[in-house]
């Protein structure tokens, strides 16, 4: 399933860059400050926004930090559970 995902992201971003360089010609960026200038700045800006997204999730970056948050979760679990056992150790005493 995994491996599906990743072409499906590998997919749609090669989809954005296609659309990307398909419509950089097309922006005027020359006729000064204006609404065409703003709508391809804007258009431009959510393509790559796009772009980085599915290569944040192909790169495996997500992957790394759900192992460490794992890790961190276990090491957090033996703590309470450690807290857990001392207070009935000391609850069966008294």
């Amino acid at each position: 399933m995994k491996k599906r995902n990743k072409f499906k992201h590998s997919v749609y971003l090669l989809a954005a860059l296609a659309m990307l360089l398909y419509a950089l010609p097309k922006l005027s960026f020359q006729n000064g400050p204006g609404w065409v200038l703003g709508f391809g700045i804007v258009w431009c800006a959510f393509a790559f926004l796009v772009i980085a997204s599915h290569l944040h999730f192909i790169i495996g970056v997500d992957e790394e930090k759900q192992k460490r948050l794992e890790a961190v979760r276990k090491v957090k679990l033996e703590q309470w559970q450690g807290q857990w056992n001392e207070e009935t150790r000391v609850s069966q005493r008294s």
